[in-house]
């Protein structure tokens, strides 16, 4: 029976590291936290000390049972749960959930899973630091403070279901705020002014006018000036330059240039990340230190000069700007530069890839360059144009690895500029033409997923571990949402001087088109206004920034933790108590007139209702008030009257068709067309206003078609068991499970019997996921059922909605519950 227990996080570590150690050792996973604070409002005793009460979860138990199983035939019990506070924390909970003793209890921290570092953290165990598991409690626990007391505010003023989180909050602010300076902006014009010669052998030179010109008759006179001009090299100017290569990755660099680069989301770069950590690729991922150890810098430097030569290498030991980093920790480094190619599908490899090329090209040498200016007279006026061009001299670093900003349109390659053809100083150069383009100011780019994190980072606001689950809450919660967005056309002015002559174009151009970039919704401004009104400190970017630097602190045993929450919590506490009282409700929703009714005479508003933004005619006593809900791309702050009467003339009869009614209307997914109780969508270039009778009809025979073709086999012993044609492949729907088809089996060939086989041999997880969409559904179509009152979404009559209420939980008992000190000292917690 082995004497040894190594308890890590995940399976695939666990799988990893087994192979590293002998017959003496069983490694097994603990699946991440097996205990958190308990729900309900009575997880956290605020009157002793801010203690916390912890449960097992009901999907942990099982672990914790097995573990418990193999702890009492092992002699010594290792915990090698990651190297950081999320990872003491768990240690720190399996110690007391599995009641071990410090006698036979050996933590144990590696930052890569590699057999040499597997072997040093055995021999060099260590005990569970208090500090770091204080840290993450004190994170655990002003968390739940902030959000037990704010959310319920949130559902009583604005709506049902909402919540705020301290980092998740700033985040959203930083996202509305970045919009409404959008919304503000108003564009400026300006002409540059650029210049094409024709040189000998079909050569041409490129120059323009280093400063922009205000206004068109500015830029005109420019041009009439240049007709009768003579042009010439001024003067040439060579000068060296060098370029030198950024850090290896840390985990915010890391997600900003996989999205740049490579197009990830930031919970994908992690995922990803995780695999390669776990199988051994990479060292940990999570991480705000641009350090690597002496010994990875010699195995940087031994590739380089293997690949690429002795000139190549350039050792550099860099060192992080953030003070909170941990300089004995690691830069996200391969754990093996000799391996070039690693992963077990292509995004791994292609994360490694750029993992790999950053890391090996921070320890090269610098680019050299060599930068010419030339410089072009302009006979009838004194300003003159400017060319230049760039040229290696030697590569260095680039012939790995160039960083890319969200401005590159071109890769890797945007930042090279070509070389300038052979010129002389005196040499008289030939206009083919001059063009004056009108140009617009643009605003401050919105988010996208990498730059809001940079931004974070910057602000000192989150930590690597908080990034990636951030930015998916806030999209879970509705308060953001993540698209792309069709541009606007508007016309510019183009003059061009070519043989003498000069003339003026209308021309049109796309502006404002997005890609995955970050909006907010009307939800996300309204919450986010409530907050900055009633509670300015939580959405505050430096007071959450000094709540991180506390963390910190107290992860290095500098201050304690329920003292620092104690200090917050005073404050925050009355503030909640007085915005209860004095919030206004219709205030808080967003509520904003818009004017009356050009028929009826009825007050029209715009507002947050229980689905979301929503126009509505007629005030609160009304019995017959009608709402419409709003259109993508509008919001609350901006709709007009006009607008907003335009939402009213849906849901529109289109016309009849098989003797049924179609119906054009827009829903919670769009517009749609209603027909014989089936919806079709409406695409995004037809609009539901105006969409025809054919157009319709069309749209309905499509769908019938794509349906039709979706059905592979059907079952008369039970319509609920289809055959379905799926993105990946054929694959067996059994209500709401969905089975996946073994390679082996032939979609058309299978009978009822062996898909029945199939369905019962499902994953439990999978069939957990389809019970929990049909209680979804039922909760769904009870809470329509409800709405009596109600006709429809985009138009009819109903009452006002109700506030939710909390739901008080009882305190448990000391019997099942495991009550924890408030870490006053070591021993506490212990």
């Amino acid at each position: 029976m082995p004497k040894n227990l190594v308890i890590v996080e995940s399976p695939a570590k666990a799988k990893t590291i087994e192979g590293y150690l002998g017959t003496d050792y069983v490694v097994k996973s603990s699946f991440g936290h097996v205990r958190d604070l308990q729900k309900g409002n009575n997880a956290i005793d605020v009157k002793n000390g801010f203690t916390p009460f912890y449960e097992v979860s009901e999907d942990k138990k099982h672990v914790v049972a097995e573990l418990n199983r193999l702890v009492k035939q092992s002699d010594t019990v290792w915990l090698a749960t990651d190297d950081d506070r999320e990872g003491e924390a768990i240690s720190w909970h399996l110690k007391e959930v599995l009641g071990l003793k410090d006698a036979t209890l050996k933590r144990i921290v590696f930052r890569e899973i590699t057999k040499t570092a597997i072997t040093k953290a055995i021999q060099n165990p260590r005990g569970i630091d208090y500090n770091l598991v204080n840290a993450q409690q004190a994170r655990r626990v002003l968390d739940r403070l902030v959000g037990f007391e704010i959310s319920p505010l949130l559902w009583k003023k604005i709506k049902a279901g909402l919540s705020a989180g301290r980092v998740q909050s700033v985040a959203v602010r930083m996202i509305v705020e970045r919009e409404r300076e959008i919304d503000k902006f108003k564009p400026v014009s300006s002409f540059k002014i650029d210049a094409l010669f024709d040189l000998e052998k079909g050569k041409q030179l490129k120059a323009e006018l280093p400063k922009k010109v205000e206004a068109e008759k500015d830029a005109k006179v420019f041009l009439e000036k240049c007709v009768p001009a003579i042009y010439k090299i001024k003067n040439l100017e060579k000068k060296p330059a060098k370029r030198s290569p950024s850090p290896p990755f840390t985990t915010s660099t890391l997600q900003q240039q996989a999205s740049i680069k490579l197009g990830f989301s930031v919970s994908q770069t992690m995922v990803l990340a995780q695999k390669l950590y776990e199988a051994g690729h990479i060292s940990y991922m999570r991480t705000d230190s641009e350090n690597l150890s002496e010994d990875a810098i010699k195995a940087a430097a031994d590739t380089i000069s293997k690949n690429y030569g002795d000139n190549f290498v350039q050792t550099r030991r860099f060192k992080t700007k953030s003070d909170s980093a941990q300089e004995a920790h690691e830069a996200i480094r391969p754990t093996n530069f000799a391996v070039q190619v690693a992963g077990n599908e292509r995004n791994e490899q292609r994360l490694y890839d750029l993992i790999w090329k950053r890391a090996i090209a921070s320890q090269m040498a610098d680019a050299q360059l060599e930068k010419t200016i030339a410089t072009v007279s302009i006979s009838t006026t004194p300003e003159e144009l400017v060319a230049t061009g760039e040229v290696i001299k030697f590569e260095g670093f680039l012939k790995v690895y160039l960083e890319s900003t969200e401005n590159d349109e071109g890769g890797e390659d945007a930042e090279q500029k070509g070389m300038l053809p052979p010129l002389t100083i005196g040499q008289v150069l030939d206009l083919n033409q001059m063009k004056a383009t009108e140009q617009f100011s643009r605003p401050n780019a919105r988010y996208t997923e990498a730059s809001l994190v940079k931004r974070l980072e910057e602000l000192g606001i989150g930590r690597p571990s908080t990034y990636a689950p951030t930015i998916s809450t806030i999209q879970q919660r509705g308060y953001i949402v993540k698209e792309d967005r069709e541009g606007k056309e508007r016309k510019y002015q183009e003059l061009v001087l070519q043989k003498g002559n000069i003339t003026t174009k209308t021309l049109t151009e796309v502006y404002g088109k997005e890609k995955s970039k970050l909006f907010p919704t009307d939800l996300a401004r309204v919450v986010n206004d409530f907050l900055v009104k009633n509670f300015a400190n939580i959405v505050d970017f430096s007071f959450t920034a000094q709540v991180e630097a506390q963390f910190d602190k107290i992860a290095e045993g500098k201050e304690l933790w329920d003292k620092m929450i104690g200090d917050f919590y005073k404050d925050f506490h009355e503030s909640v108590e007085e915005t209860k009282e004095t919030a206004d409700r219709t205030e808080a929703s967003g509520t904003r007139k818009l004017g009356t009714h050009p028929q009826s005479g009825k007050e029209i508003i715009v507002r947050i209702g229980r689905y979301g933004a929503l126009v509505q005619v007629g005030n609160q006593e009304d019995e017959e008030k009608q709402f419409a809900s709003l259109r993508a791309g509008q919001n609350i702050e901006t709709i007009t009257l006009a607008e907003a009467l335009e939402l009213f003339k849906l849901p529109r009869e289109v016309g009849q068709y098989e003797g049924k009614k179609m119906t054009a209307a827009i829903g919670k997914f769009g517009p749609y067309i209603r027909h014989n109780d089936s919806f079709v969508s409406i695409p995004k270039e037809l609009d539901p206003l105006a969409i025809t009778f054919e157009q319709a009809i069309e749209l309905i025979e499509a769908k019938r078609l794509a349906d039709a073709n979706k059905i592979v086999k059907a079952f008369e012993q039970n319509p609920e068991l289809k055959i379905l044609n799926g993105r990946w492949g054929p694959y067996i729907a059994y209500g709401k499970l969905n089975v996946k088809i073994p390679k082996n089996k032939e979609a058309t060939q299978l009978s009822y019997e062996e898909c029945m086989q199939l369905v019962e041999a499902a994953p439990d997880s999978k069939k957990a996921i389809a019970a929990k969409k049909t209680k979804e559904e039922e909760v769904e179509t009870a809470a329509k059922t409800k709405k009596t009152t109600a006709k429809s979404r985009t138009t009819g009559t109903t009452t006002e909605e109700k506030p939710a209420t909390t739901k008080k939980v009882a305190k448990p008992k000391t019997a099942t519950t495991k009550k924890v000190a408030a870490g006053k000292a070591t021993k506490k917690l212990k």
